[in-house]
Formats: C-alpha cells, structure tokens, sequence
C-alpha cells in the first residue's frame, strides 16, 4: 500500500510503499479515506526536538486525525462492523494503570499515541485497537457526517474538551489563539452558551474564519490589547472563562490580566520554551489554570457527536474550518499550506492516489 513514511531521523517524509498491516483478534482495520495534518505531523515532518522527544521509533508512518471505512474485524470485536464509517481515538492506552482502571484512560501514564509511537493514517490502511473506534454510520453511510467533517473528529475533540472543561453558559470566554481548533472553540462555545466571544489572533485570515465561527470580536494582538475588546462589548468586568490555544507567553500572560477575579482558563496550546506568570494575580484573584491534552474518553466523543447530530448550525460551522482537501499523492503541498498559518484545517484524500 502507498503511505507517507517517517524513514529515518531527520528532516522530510517519503512517499513509498509498505505491507498492509495486520488484524489481531481485538483490532480493526480501516481504510483510509481522509486524513488531517497537524501541528504534531508539522513537528515531525521538520524533526525537531519535540519531535524527536515524541517519537521514540522511526521509522513510522505518522497522521492520527482520520475517518475510513471498517474492511476487517478481529475474531474477538463485537461492537464494530465491516462497512462502519469511523473515525479513531488516536491515545492507545495500557488499561491497567491507576487512571485507566478507575476510568480516566485520557491520564493513562503509559499511552502510546497512533502516528507519533505507532504507526499512523498517513497511508491507505491503518489498524487500531476496537475500543479507540468511534463509528458514525453502518453500511458505509456518509448523510450526516461527511468524510472531511470525520477526519477532524480529533481537533474538533480538542477544541470541545478545552470549550467545555469549565460551565461557559452566559459567561463571557477569551480565546487566544484562531486556528482551527480555536475557531472550533469559538463554534462550541457559541453552540454551548456563552454571552461575550472574543478571539485573539496575528492572522487576519484566520480572524476572519473565527468570526464566521461565532466569535464577537476578533483581536489582531499585533496592534490591539484585550481590553481593548472589553470595552467594545461594554463589559465592566473581566473574562469569566479563558481558553489559551495558541501556546504562546503573551497570549497567557495578557488573558490572566483580563480575567475576572475567580476566572478559569483552560490551557490546550504547548509553548515552544518556558516562560514566567504573574503568580501573585493568579493568587490573589484565585485564577484556576487547568491543563488539557487531548479528549476525555470517550466523553468528549459522546459530547461532540450529539452537538453536531442535532445542530445543522454547529456542523456547519466546524465544517468551515478545513479550507484545503487535497490527494494524499499532493501531500507535500498539504503540508506547505498547513506551515503557512492562515489557513484552515488542511486534510488529505486518501480514497484516490491520483493527482
């Protein structure tokens, strides 16, 4: 089968050909029919530290954000079908530590990640265990979740669990950061109740994606503070809830400025280098800071699947994000618009190589 390789440490991926892999009596084996980049597959593709602190065995086939089709079930699976439309939990976990025993998998201390330690969905097949499917329809179904919108159940799981870690309903929410998973955020949160949305950004065409998301003002913090945005939306006090996304010192140092005495931020974005806080304002105004990797397991899943089968609004919205769908065969292009950083989220289609 055609996949897209990390082969060797070091910068670059190839496009080559390995075996199909195989079906143990409790996986699945789905055929790739979209895949997403990610800043992760970004990390990779440059080998930098990060990725090499991450991915301990090369070569691999890196990509975790996927929807397929089911064509082979282990002897043992039960719950998952030959034809089912899916999309993959990418955290492969141990199942017998602390956390995962006592049903807090998404904490596993031991978790394997699919396209970073194992090999991923940048090809035409990719096994995983059964309990990390997610189906969306039997029978090849696609009238409700479309294979692009499937292929961004991961980011789209980030953006939720990071929206919804803390209660938003009439409350007024800061982000920083408007990529796609912060524009996803915007989309939640708006779905989910909040009063007042402002989104931070440097990329205008990013800025202008998060406004069609919901979002009632959008900061471009290369001219604009965020008060500057409170004072547009005549609010007398600071921010309730923060979602910090972009990874970046300021953006974080600027939201625990602006935020209410009490306030709670949620941190999904991973900074480059360390950096220093204000400790004393997050003190004395009993800020509580929350980190956020990944997705509850699974529900996070069980939260964005209702959301988007029941509002038309919201699928709609999240299905704005991804901008670009090109051939996997056109992956290097893929990757060029994805290292831009204006643009959406950029997926791969893998059910035609041509192109």
């Amino acid at each position: 089968m055609r996949a897209l390789r990390k082969v060797a440490p070091g910068a670059g991926l190839e496009w080559t050909d390995v075996e199909e892999p195989g079906c143990g009596p409790w996986d699945v084996k789905v055929r790739v029919l979209r895949a997403g980049i990610c800043g992760t597959d970004l990390h990779i593709l440059d080998w930098d530290a990060s990725a090499e602190a991450m991915c301990d065995t090369v070569p691999f086939t890196p990509g975790h954000e996927f929807y397929g089709e089911v064509v082979e079930v282990g002897e043992e699976v039960t719950d998952v079908r030959v034809g089912d439309r899916i999309s993959g939990e990418g955290h492969v976990v141990c199942g017998v530590c602390r956390n995962c025993r006592a049903g807090r998998r998404q904490m596993c201390i031991r978790t394997r990640s699919l396209g970073v330690q194992r090999d991923g969905a940048f090809a035409e097949y990719v096994t995983l265990p059964h309990q990390n499917v997610w189906v969306h329809e039997h029978d090849g179904g696609e009238e409700l979740i479309s294979p692009e919108l499937g292929a961004v159940f991961d980011p789209l799981g980030n953006a939720v669990h990071t929206a919804l870690k803390f209660p938003v309903v009439g409350e007024d929410v800061l982000i920083a950061g408007a990529g796609p998973i912060g524009q996803m955020a915007a989309a939640v949160a708006r779905h989910a109740g909040a009063r007042y949305i402002t989104i931070t950004d440097i990329s205008p065409q990013r800025l202008a994606m998060a406004e069609d998301c919901g979002a009632d003002v959008v900061l471009d913090v290369a001219d604009s503070r965020v008060r500057d945005a409170q004072r547009r939306l005549g609010m007398r006090e600071g921010f309730d809830v923060g979602l910090e996304i972009s990874g970046q010192a300021r953006a974080l140092q600027e939201m625990i400025e602006n935020m209410n005495h009490g306030g709670r931020i949620a941190l999904l974005g991973l900074p480059s280098t360390q950096f220093e806080i204000d400790w004393t304002m997050v003190v004395t105004r009993m800020i509580t800071l929350q980190g956020i990797y990944g997705r509850e397991m699974f529900e996070t899943w069980n939260a964005m699947s209702a959301m988007l089968s029941t509002s038309e609004t919201l699928r709609a919205a999240i299905t704005r994000t991804i901008t670009d769908v090109l051939p996997a065969s056109q992956w290097e292009r893929g990757f060029e618009i994805a290292k831009a950083g204006t643009a959406g989220k950029v997926v791969l289609d893998w059910s035609t190589l041509d192109g």
